[in-house]
């Protein structure tokens, strides 16, 4: 298989994967609530799909480096086609709960393998393969999907019932046809020449769980790469709450309408991910003309200036447009990041490091809702945002830590000595699989 054709099915069943999540964004919320929860419930709910993922993010990375990528994506549609299938039929908190559960198991499962597999084949083929555009090229193929998605979901929606099927749950069954079309896809497409140890690499990475943390943090503490792009990830993860969540108490501010706020939101949130794949798009001129630390470095400070917009404009309008250049950027960030984050780990250990860095971002995000969210219902969303888009620039030079391409190759060696080190596996997050 040649690069381009790695990345011609890697970007295929990128789409595949996230066009799904897009038919389930305009209707998540409400269907629960047409199906009696209140607000607090699905607060509560939904906050077992993070932990679930904080827990399992390293074991499951280090599953995908012990028994194989495939295996191990074919394993996260079983549990994403579960999840839907509970979620179309749940009318209790308590199957919510199971649903957010398994969606917390499927995210964990789901975090990297493609990837992984997309950079492990791309660079066997070439080397010098360029990566970092096909990474760009995923940012702008799941911004389209899940635009793209998101649009079908409400129109399916305003079709009206289907039978006995509800206006709002159309777009969920509509999204289980897909998920199941994805499966096939991944059994026809993402070929692999076996597994990496099988069923003793599978319990070796059940047993080894506490000794792949332990490598993990060894990891970290060995490269200043990796430690610096960790912090990244974890200052990320505390600002994305500002235009994540706090943009709906925003909008209805600057508005003076709950209701004219909400009906915006839906074809805005598709509008910012179709932003988001433009942004990635421009992302490798970018990266090829001043490189890929110093590009990170200006789009961590861009991004803390268009929340600064979103916090300080005066009217929707204003708000608006701060909002779309702020996912613009955030579509832009994101293949910087990760090409960086590829550079630092060779294929044995890619997934673990890309559950390391995912992981990382979960308590960050967690700490950004609780200390923004109390900012802001104490002293105003401006603050709040202000305080966010701090937080997001304040990261910025810790990109330049890579800036030299010794210290980027470096720490694969390093990555090694502390696997050596760590286990007698085949990885030192994999023993069991971080």
């Amino acid at each position: 298989m040649t690069a381009r054709q790695a990345r011609r099915r890697f970007l295929l069943l990128l789409g595949l994967r996230w066009f799904p999540v897009g038919l389930m964004i305009p209707v998540s919320v409400l269907l629960m609530l047409e199906r009696g929860l209140g607000l607090a419930e699905i607060g509560s709910v939904a906050a077992v799909q993070g932990i679930t993922v904080l827990l399992l993010e390293l074991p499951t990375g280090g599953l995908t480096d012990a028994i194989g990528r495939r295996p191990v994506l074919l394993l996260s549609a079983g549990v994403s086609l579960l999840a839907s299938g509970l979620f179309a039929v749940a009318d209790s908190v308590l199957l919510f709960f199971l649903y957010f559960l398994l969606q917390g198991i499927f995210r964990a499962l789901d975090s990297g393998p493609l990837e992984a597999w997309y950079v492990d084949h791309a660079l066997a083929a070439d080397p010098r393969a360029d990566i970092e555009s096909g990474l760009s090229h995923s940012g702008v193929v799941l911004g389209v999907a899940v635009a793209g998605g998101a649009l079908a979901g409400g129109g399916l929606v305003a079709l009206g019932p289907f039978g006995p099927v509800s206006a709002l749950t159309v777009p969920v069954l509509v999204s289980i046809a897909v998920q199941v079309v994805s499966l096939i896809a991944v059994l026809t497409l993402m070929a692999e020449e076996g597994s990496a140890g099988g069923l003793s690499a599978l319990i070796a990475s059940v047993r080894g769980t506490p000794a792949a943390i332990g490598g993990a943090l060894r990891l970290v503490r060995a490269s200043r790469v990796v430690a610096a792009l960790m912090l990244v990830e974890l200052f990320w993860g505390f600002g994305m709450t500002t235009f994540e969540t706090l943009t709906p108490v925003r909008l209805t501010e600057v508005i003076g309408n709950a209701d004219r706020a909400s009906a915006l939101l839906g074809p805005v949130g598709s509008a910012a991910w179709a932003a988001s794949a433009g942004g990635a798009a421009l992302i490798p001129l970018l990266v090829r003309r001043i490189g890929a630390p110093w590009t990170g470095f200006t789009l961590r400070i861009a991004q803390g200036v268009t929340v600064v917009g979103m916090g300080l404009f005066a009217g929707p309008v204003g708000v608006i447009t701060a909002y779309l250049l702020c996912y613009t950027v955030h579509g832009a960030a994101n293949p910087v990041h990760a090409g960086l984050l590829h550079r630092q780990v060779d294929g044995p250990y890619r997934a673990s490091l890309l559950s390391l860095n995912s992981m990382v971002g979960q308590p960050g995000s967690a700490l950004g809702l609780v200390v923004l969210t109390a900012i802001a219902a104490h002293a105003g969303t401006t603050l709040a945002m202000l305080v966010g888009a701090a937080v997001l620039a304040v990261a910025a030079p810790l990109y330049l830590v890579a800036r030299r391409t010794g210290v980027v190759a470096s720490s694969t060696v390093e990555f090694r000595e502390q696997a050596d080190r760590g286990s007698s596996t085949s990885s030192a997050l994999t023993p069991g699989g971080t």
